[in-house]
């Protein structure tokens, strides 16, 4: 397991947009269009942790990697994201990590959940943001190969993996992680996102994807019933996500798969990135909620996933985004600047 560089505690650049590009919307919004060309990723394929769904995994190598050969595994550090409700290897929180991390040297993939990254899920459960058995499933395939890893996880993925890291405690196959945006108690943010503006702005962005998938699977006529009038995606959880991954309702799933409740029980270095006008998450940890492994960086601005900034035209920042004075770029540098300080071996490539 790594140990800091330093004792002293972890000081990141501070996110600073201009006053006019603080609204939370246009942070949560404009990213996307800001984002750098998808990378050259190599694809592999595996089974869930059930055998029934095929998944995705996209790689963005620092080089050439071998399958290891008498118990020799890859040294080079791979970084390792879940990604966010319908989320995949070509988000643009994914792309920009993509670029840093291989800037540093490391191995990047992108680790998709079922039904994720284009290809559908063909057994009976899709997307559960508390599932830690499939992403533990999803480390040891990797494992298999790198003998060092680190994980990032964005939104309902970030939830998931700060799930993983307090539930699994020194038995988790990430040496360290940082999360972003995670909706750590569910419960509150499902509330959160039947504000009004929230609800209008953001629900059939989420909502139309996950309704269509849903009912190109094997279900019965009174599901597709059901999920045809959904309007909220708490109702589609009650009625789909819920009963499909066990649990009795979508109040049992949010309490059952927060995040929350297994954060003081972390023991590998853990970021949890957090934005105080995210207009998803409700309810963010405390200091009193957490172990002493654990690192809380509470921004007042920058949306959900967005930490969009504005270069003024005398920077010397190099991004591969489009020419553009907007980037995207804080988050990927404030989590490799983390994974740095926590002592992860660094081979700058640029």
């Amino acid at each position: 397991m790594p140990t800091s560089k330093s004792t002293k505690p972890f000081a990141p650049a501070p996110f600073k947009p201009p006053f006019w590009l603080t609204n939370p919307h246009l942070q949560s919004i404009l990213p996307k269009f800001f984002a750098p060309k998808t990378p050259n990723y190599r694809r592999v394929i595996k089974q869930d942790s059930l055998c029934e769904t095929d998944i995705a995994y996209d790689f963005y190598d620092a080089h050439p990697v071998q399958d290891s050969e008498n118990g020799k595994l890859e040294q080079t550090p791979l970084i390792v994201l879940f990604h966010g409700m319908e989320g995949s290897s070509d988000s643009h929180y994914a792309r920009a990590l993509a670029y840093q991390m291989h800037a540093q040297g490391w191995h990047f993939v992108v680790a998709h959940f079922r039904s994720c990254g284009g290809i559908p899920a063909n057994g009976k459960v899709f997307y559960n943001a508390g599932d830690t058995g499939e992403v533990h499933h999803m480390l040891e395939n990797l494992h298999e190969n790198y003998a060092h890893i680190y994980g990032v996880g964005v939104s309902l993925g970030g939830n998931a993996l700060a799930k993983y890291m307090g539930e699994y405690g020194n038995e988790a196959l990430c040496d360290g992680a940082a999360v972003i945006s995670a909706p750590v108690d569910m419960s509150s943010a499902a509330i959160t996102m039947h504000s009004f503006l929230s609800h209008r702005i953001y629900t059939p962005y989420l909502l139309n994807p996950i309704i269509k998938k849903a009912l190109a699977n094997e279900i019965t006529a009174d599901e597709i019933a059901s999920i045809k009038a959904v309007k909220r995606i708490s109702d589609f959880d009650n009625i789909f996500t819920a009963p499909r991954h066990g649990y009795r309702s979508n109040n049992d799933y949010y309490h059952s798969s927060s995040a929350l409740p297994h954060l003081r029980n972390v023991t590998r270095p853990l970021l949890l990135i957090s934005a105080k006008d995210d207009p998803f998450i409700g309810f963010t940890a405390t200091p009193n909620d957490v172990s002493d492994s654990v690192t809380i960086l509470d921004t007042a601005h920058g949306g959900h996933i967005g930490y969009l900034r504005y270069r003024t035209s005398n920077s010397n920042v190099k991004t591969p985004s489009k020419n553009s004075k907007f980037d995207i770029n804080w988050i990927p540098e404030t989590v490799s600047a983390y994974f740095n300080h926590i002592g992860v071996p660094s081979n700058k490539t640029r």
